[in-house]
């Protein structure tokens, strides 16, 4: 049985949430910009429950990216989770953003990095491989931009948000896949592995505790 999923992103400057139907075809309603979220992720949710006939109690299940990721960005996606959830009896799963963000990319048998911005210069980094499963190479932590040069390879893929920030030596014959691949839609494909349950965790909306980059992070890396 295909299940209805709602997913929300909202863990940098885009606002995205996408509906899984039973027929298995996902649609998305999504923006790019600074200080989106809170105008538009009700609005977003209320056009796809119009749009495709279904209510928060119909669902299977409700994801939400859960960092790392901008405070502003996750406190919004968290706040609505609780209003919009409230009373309703739905699974409820929080999900790994970085390994969201490697599913948008291509199946390779070369290393995937997913990156956030994490400002200064850091980002915050996890290594993934990418084949008919998802496999961690490394845990997320934050980095120095040079750190993360060091790692990358000829043919290893990149996505995520600050790579304009990275040299183009380390970039040459890397594959690229900037912000505009982030989308909840790679949440639904992420909840879909058979190993999910290693990036998304069943959770309650009262307990839903997201994991922000701090600036305590950022400066305890090495200057």
């Amino acid at each position: 049985m295909i299940k209805k999923i709602l997913a929300y992103e909202t863990t940098t400057n885009i606002c995205s949430v996408a509906f899984q139907n039973t027929d298995g075809k996902v649609f998305e309603k999504r923006i790019q910009g600074r200080s989106v979220h809170s105008d538009n992720l009700f609005m977003f949710t209320q056009e796809l429950m119009k749009e495709h006939d279904f209510k928060i109690e119909d669902l299977n299940a409700v994801l939400v990216s859960n960092g790392p990721g901008s405070y502003t960005g996750l406190r919004i996606a968290a706040s609505a989770i609780k209003g919009i959830m409230f009373g309703k009896d739905v699974d409820l799963f929080a999900c790994n953003t970085l390994a969201s963000f490697a599913m948008a990319t291509e199946n390779s048998s070369e290393a995937v990095h997913s990156i956030i911005d994490a400002r200064r210069n850091h980002v915050y980094h996890q290594e993934f491989k990418l084949n008919e499963e998802l496999e961690i190479i490394s845990e997320a932590k934050v980095i120095e931009l040079s750190d993360l040069e060091e790692q990358i390879e000829p043919r290893d893929t990149l996505i995520g948000t600050g790579i304009d920030r990275i040299s183009k030596k380390a970039l040459e014959n890397v594959q690229i896949f900037d912000d505009s691949f982030i989308s909840a839609k790679s949440l639904i494909r992420l909840f879909h592995l058979k190993n999910q349950t290693d990036f998304c965790i069943k959770t309650h909306p009262e307990e839903l505790n997201s994991n922000y980059i701090s600036s305590s992070q950022v400066n305890n890396t090495k200057a």
